[in-house]
């Protein structure tokens, strides 16, 4: 499966609310560039430390999407719903290393201001 193709199967499951998880490597490593700077290294860690986030998820979009071999940039809008308050968007800039159909590397970055209304 090429970078293309993972990319486009994970968000497409991430929509659908399923399969997204598969297209990720089991020793993956996730960097998070807000302050603090927080990383973690694991399937299951990225899982368990993204779950909050994923729960407020109600749609995706990739609004670009750039590839350069094993490399992908995706600019993404994230609408997300939390347990209180306002629905809002998200403009999310991710940085992805795909190997062999696999997510080896996922890197964000994003405003927090949102987060802390």
């Amino acid at each position: 499966m090429s970078t293309k193709e993972t990319m486009q199967s994970y968000f497409n499951g991430l929509n659908q609310e399923k399969g997204w998880e598969s297209f990720l490597g089991d020793n993956m490593v996730f960097t998070s560039f807000v302050s603090p700077i927080k990383q973690v290294t694991g399937k299951a860690a990225y899982i368990e430390s993204t779950r909050r986030f994923f729960s407020m998820v109600v749609s995706v979009e990739v609004r670009d999407l750039i590839i350069e071999g094993e490399k992908a940039c995706v600019l993404s809008r994230y609408g997300l719903r939390p347990p209180k308050g306002d629905a809002f968007h998200c403009d999310v800039a991710e940085i992805f290393t795909v190997k062999n159909g696999m997510i080896e590397s996922l890197a964000i970055y994003f405003d927090t201001s949102p987060f802390l209304l």
